[in-house]
């Protein structure tokens, strides 16, 4: 008998994204189901990083406000491309390997169906890739979810994992065709994502109303998902939901060899202002002149012209290198010829008390002492626990700049770098999250006695 097929249904992921695809589909591909990624077409960038939307407006109204808060800017909230290194080979890991594609070989993708494009490939991570055209923006999300549901019952897929509140719209629709069962992949704070757009006194009410549509979306699905903690209560369905957490995913680098010498700090994945980029640029003014920034990502939120314009009024262009996205491992490596990874989320926003990035992982495989928010509590939590690097109130470039300081010491840096890697590969590993998973879907979806256990993979070179 042929295995079950999952679809991961995406209306916002990239299709190489690196949680869908890199982790858990490549998690379920390697277990012996067949797995694909449904998501729309990137238009002229590369297939790992976030799709690129036009704002929503500024002033919402009624239901439109409630739907755009769960759907507008998905794909900016949920994407690390390297934080994303959801590019290419470095997004795959033992839990991808040769031998699992022989024994559970991807569906073919559906010629009618693909949109053909040169930056996306046939699959990635043992995981189908199949793209379909959408318009941009909250509008075309909102507006496309019957056609996405129709494209969703059409793979008769056993299981339809939806990334996006969209996509799990159109999953429940589409099981209501098809029969397939559905899961609800939660990655961010949804009840929170009106909050700049209300007055301080709605907000209670604009979190009501959100908390409410996760809730019915929930009853309506047989399984939630969630990449951090935190997450779960919203969805008020604690049988049903489990955590499948953004661990770290073991990765061929080289890790930081530290030195005496002047320091370079590294930023992976989106930017901007709620991320920290003009902190990044005062407290890099407040450092000696031969301190540098290494950027390895893109301004998501219209920002670059002006966080170049701010860096220039400073006197600090030459010391500042941006390298655009990069493929997973070429990021990595970027990473780890630099000396301290920074994690600047911003205060006043609910996802980023709650963030778990890539990013974090990413350093600290890369063997790179991290300076991260205090007010994060999952990021602030890991930092403690594998006594990695140094909170600070990101709001102020000063403290940033003491805490660089602080890190001048190469052992300082080599100790908490040396930490950091341990507890990426051990404690926080995604092999036991990815565990977690398979046993999920051995309940929704069983797979045929036919379809052999895929054996162990041979473990992963890491230097």
């Amino acid at each position: 008998m042929t295995a079950p097929l999952v679809c991961m249904l995406s209306a916002a992921h990239p299709p190489a994204d690196v949680r869908v695809v890199g982790k858990e589909g490549a998690a379920l591909a390697s277990a012996g189901w067949r797995v694909m990624h449904l998501c729309p077409a990137p238009a002229r960038q590369d297939a790992s990083a976030p799709l690129q939307e036009t704002a929503a407006p500024a002033a919402l109204n009624g239901r439109a406000s409630i739907a755009s808060a769960l759907v507008g800017g998905a794909a900016v909230g949920n994407a690390f491309a390297s934080d994303v290194p959801s590019s290419g080979a470095g997004a795959e890991s033992t839990l991808a390997t040769g031998d699992t594609a022989a024994r559970s070989t991807p569906p073919r993708p559906a010629a009618a169906g693909r949109v053909p494009n040169s930056h996306v490939p046939a699959s990635h991570a043992g995981v189908a890739i199949q793209t379909y055209r959408r318009a941009p923006g909250w509008r075309g999300r909102l507006l496309g979810i019957p056609a996405l549901a129709r494209r969703a019952a059409a793979t008769g897929a056993a299981v339809l994992h939806a990334s996006e509140p969209d996509a799990w719209i159109a999953a429940i629709l589409a099981a209501r065709r098809s029969g397939a069962r559905v899961v609800l992949d939660v990655h961010e704070h949804y009840p929170s994502r009106l909050d700049h757009r209300l007055p301080r006194v709605l907000r209670p009410l604009g979190r009501a109303g959100l908390r409410l549509a996760c809730r019915l979306s929930a009853r309506a699905a047989d399984a939630v998902v969630v990449a951090k903690d935190g997450l779960d209560a919203d969805f008020a369905a604690p049988a049903r939901t489990i955590p499948v957490r953004n661990y770290a995913t073991p990765a061929a680098v080289t890790p930081r060899r530290h030195a005496p010498g002047p320091l370079t700090l590294v930023h992976l994945g989106a930017l901007g202002r709620s991320r920290g980029a003009w902190e990044m640029l005062e407290a890099l003014a407040l450092c000696p002149p031969e301190t540098r920034l290494r950027l390895i990502g893109r301004f998501t939120d219209g920002s670059g012209e002006a966080f170049s314009a701010r860096a220039a009024e400073l006197g600090l262009a030459g010391r500042i290198d941006q390298l655009g996205w990069m493929p997973h491992e070429a990021a990595l490596q970027a990473a780890a010829s630099a000396d301290i990874g920074l994690v600047l989320f911003q205060p006043g926003v609910e996802n980023h008390r709650l963030a778990l990035p890539h990013k974090l992982f990413d350093c600290m495989l890369a063997g790179l002492p991290i300076i991260a928010p205090a007010f994060a509590e999952e990021v602030a939590s890991v930092v403690r626990d594998a006594a990695c690097g140094l909170l600070v109130p990101t709001e102020d470039p000063a403290a940033i700049a003491a805490a660089i300081h602080r890190l001048r010491d190469p052992a300082m840096r080599a100790g908490m770098g040396a930490n950091g890697r341990d507890a990426a590969l051990g404690r926080f590993g995604w092999g036991a999250e990815a565990a977690r998973l398979v046993g999920l879907y051995r309940r929704l979806a069983p797979l045929p006695a036919t379809v052999a256990a895929p054996a162990a993979p041979a473990p992963l070179e890491v230097a």
